[in-house]
């Protein structure tokens, strides 16, 4: 899938709209300004490397982030109509969690965690458009999202903390600490962290369909009878230099 520049810049609006309607000051305006701050990274970032996984083309990570923050809004009304303990989560804990899930994806403050693909054959065969830059220290996507909030002097909650930490639920054995608590102390005590994961799940897969499915649904091939019909003139051939009329019958029921 490509982005057109239009497309590009709306979403680049739109992802600050959301931190202008639901975060509070003055952690909005440290936000805004760390955001302005790298734009010119994140507007064109990718969400991913490769082309199998989803918005993997430029301006892909932006794109898939406000996915996130509306399922996760849409997901949360759902757990509230059945009746979720909303006093344990705000909304701006929500949609602070929902932008800056995957910030760690963007690298450290010199280095974009993601560079065009110089190897042709992982380019060609492997769908690698983009690749690690080694010059970016290794860290979880979360932990290094997390620190690069801190660094910046951006606060963020006891839930804020827990939900990026824990955004991609069970798919990191990493959680399971956090989601796999078989005591009542154990567990989270606020639903966050699922409402978030799962609006991040819902719209992964979402994108994959919108970039793979089709490709997987029958269609007419072109040429398919013409192709029958030089295959059964072939066959029609073959079958009459053959004398015997049995053997020949046998044949061509085949």
């Amino acid at each position: 899938m490509k982005l057109t520049a239009e497309q590009i810049g709306e979403n680049w609006n739109t992802f600050n709209s959301y931190i202008e309607k639901y975060i509070s000051s003055p952690r909005k305006e440290k936000l805004l300004s760390f955001y302005k701050k790298f734009e010119d990274r994140l507007v064109l970032m990718p969400a991913a490397h490769k082309k199998e996984y989803h918005n993997a083309f430029p301006g892909g990570y932006i794109d898939h982030v406000n996915r996130v923050v509306e399922c996760s809004l849409k997901v949360n009304k759902v757990w509230s109509e059945m009746g979720v303990d909303e006093s344990t989560y705000t909304i701006e804990e929500l949609v602070f969690s929902a932008i800056n899930h995957d910030l760690g994806k963007m690298g450290d403050e010199t280095h974009d965690s993601y560079i065009p693909q110089d190897d042709k054959w992982r380019k060609d065969k492997l769908g690698e458009d983009y690749k690690f830059n080694e010059l970016v220290p290794f860290s979880s996507v979360p932990d290094r999202g997390l620190f690069l909030l801190q660094s910046n002097g951006i606060q963020y909650s006891f839930n804020e903390m827990i939900t990026i930490q824990t955004h991609d639920g069970l798919y990191d054995e990493g959680n399971k600490k956090y989601l796999l608590g078989f005591t009542p102390g154990q567990k989270p005590r606020t639903s966050l962290p699922y409402i978030v994961h799962q609006g991040d799940l819902m719209e992964a897969r979402i994108e994959f369909e919108r970039e793979w499915l089709d490709k997987f649904k029958d269609k007419p091939k072109e040429g398919l009878v013409e192709k029958k019909s030089i295959s059964k003139t072939t066959k029609n051939k073959a079958l009459s230099s053959i004398a015997s009329t049995g053997l020949n019958n046998l044949l061509n029921d085949l």
